[in-house]
């Protein structure tokens, strides 16, 4: 008697097994994942628009944006997504690089599959060939960036990681976000936070009127009429600046005109002598986290005194840390210890935007903002996308500041010694060990395809130079010939790459050790929310 698996789980379930309905349908499901991002790989990648369930567009060629808002619900393809989005956390940049390897090296383990290798080698030659790719790495480095507060050096190396994004405006953005990065960078490099890099952004203009500000900018008008100051003290208040209200519901019985104009003149004077009180402690602008009271900003009006209403909790703390203050709970007069210094604070009218700027003249306290200018919302965002990348990459190499050759060079070398290490392996797992080499080709062989030129004439000139001891040659995209990354400033951040292979090897194997898949119903109803996402602000 067969017993059936149907008979012992609950209805609803849906059970796949076997090499065709598990291990095939897994990894066709992960190769449709990677060709989706696959042609955005690269200067020369190609954009997407994605339209989510809240049918927001996005028009984007960043491989993180357009996995976040697909939905993958397919078990094994979401697998290769918590790899990528594992890299996007880590590294902050190399997302499509993991997706597309994850891809190749699917495929190259179903043509093994198909042969007749079992399972068990193909993880066993992998799991090898991605130990021996990660000790490879370490001998290709080519360039190692000693000073973190060089500008010209630091923008030198984001380069690539914002061409890959925006190209053709690497040159402008590059140096703008080393100005910014080392303006806040810690006395130790290490301990740098991508958080205190900021982005603005102000629709009009171009890109060109892009500008970094010493400190925080926000996106909106002051409250009071007062728009300059220079060299003031800061005071910050995490709730509104209004008159007191009581928890509980009271009457006032009122039984006489005398008794309304004192019960009134209470409430004036009880305001005024908190503005009053905040204004003895020499602080001239106010940042509220809460609505501001009419009568209170007749008062702060009267005390010739800048206020300004945040309502984000986010930002209100980054304005915090631009001027060095504390956020005071209570409305009150702050301690000195609680307010800040800022060197100016004034209202810039930028395009049709009011915003206001806490300048920073000396040295930064913090932060720092990029403030953006495009002619559309989705270049706007574009653009922030690659600032971030760019940010990312300047965390990285304040870590570990080596890095290996760029247009595809690295992929060709790491191919061409896995491929003599395989060859020298005894045993079944060399032909996964192979096969692990064969795949880093779809690098130079897809930023080749992206740029127009034919991979089948490209990748054997570049094994050619590799054979003749230049194992720096990569791609020229804009010539289609094979040239010295060194030479063209092309370079990948070592500790991205080395990442990368690690996430890709891991989720490879463990895709490939299933063979089962169990699925339970969808339960009805709404979906839980997510928990501890990242602020948008």
């Amino acid at each position: 008697m067969t017993f059936n698996l149907t008979d012992l789980l609950k209805e609803g379930y849906k059970h796949l097994s076997g090499a065709n309905e598990a291990v095939f349908s897994n990894i066709e499901a992960c190769k449709g994942l990677a060709a989706i991002v696959r042609t955005s790989l690269g200067p020369n990648g190609m954009n997407k628009i994605v339209v989510n369930h809240l049918e927001k567009l996005f028009v984007t060629n960043d491989a993180a944006t357009i996995i976040k808002e697909l939905d993958v619900i397919h078990p094994a393809a979401k697998i290769a997504v918590l790899a990528s989005q594992m890299q996007e956390t880590e590294v902050g940049d190399g997302t499509n690089f993991v997706l597309v390897l994850i891809g190749e090296l699917l495929s190259n383990a179903e043509a093994l599959l198909q042969k007749g290798l079992h399972t068990t080698d193909i993880i066993a030659g992998y799991s090898k060939a991605g130990d021996k790719a990660q000790e490879l790495l370490n001998e290709l480095v080519m360039y190692k960036l000693e000073d973190i507060r060089n500008e010209a050096e630091v923008a030198k190396a984001l380069r690539s990681a914002i061409a890959s994004k925006q190209f053709g405006y690497e040159d402008l953005l590059s140096p703008l976000i080393a100005r910014a990065c080392i303006q806040v960078c810690p006395k130790n490099p290490k301990n740098f936070n991508v958080d205190n890099v900021r982005v603005a952004k102000i629709l009009g203009g171009g890109v060109f009127d892009t500008q970094v500000v010493n400190g925080h900018v926000v996106t909106r008008d002051t409250d009071g009429t007062i728009k300059h100051l220079q060299k003031v003290k800061v005071a910050i208040f995490a709730g509104g600046i209004d008159a007191a209200k009581t928890e509980t519901k009271d009457t006032v019985l009122i039984t006489s005109a005398d008794q309304l104009l004192n019960y009134n003149r209470g409430e004036e004077q009880a305001i005024e002598k908190v503005i009053k009180a905040i204004a003895e402690t020499g602080a001239k602008v106010l940042v509220a986290g809460g609505p501001i009271g009419e009568l209170a900003m007749h008062f702060i009006e009267r005390y010739q005194m800048m206020v300004i209403k945040v309502l984000s909790k986010f930002e209100l703390r980054r304005v915090a840390k631009a001027v060095g203050a504390t956020p005071v709970a209570r409305l009150g007069a702050p301690t000195p210890e609680e307010l800040g210094y800022c060197d100016v604070v004034t209202v810039e009218e930028i395009g049709s935007t009011k915003v206001t700027i806490f300048r920073q003249e000396e040295e930064s306290k913090g932060i720092s903002t990029l403030l953006v200018r495009a002619s559309t919302q989705n270049l706007l965002d574009d653009f922030e996308r690659s600032i971030e990348d760019g940010v990312n990459v300047y965390k990285g190499m304040a870590r570990d500041g080596r890095f290996v050759p760029g247009a595809g060079a690295t992929e060709i070398e790491l191919a061409r010694r896995v491929q003599a290490f395989g060859d020298a392996t005894p045993g079944l797992v060399q032909y996964a060990i192979r096969k692990f080499a064969d795949a880093f080709e779809v690098v130079p062989r897809t930023l080749s395809e992206n740029a127009g030129h034919n991979p089948i004439d490209m990748i054997p000139l570049m094994y050619a130079a590799h054979q003749d001891g230049n194992p720096n040659a990569g791609i020229d995209i804009e010539g289609g010939v094979v040239a010295d990354s060194k030479t063209m400033a092309i370079y990948d951040l070592l500790s991205a790459k080395s990442s990368a292979i690690r996430l890709v090897t891991d989720a490879v194997c463990t895709i490939l050790r299933v063979d089962q898949l169990i699925m339970a119903k969808p339960a009805g109803g709404p979906k839980p929310p997510q928990q501890g996402g990242r602020d948008e602000d």
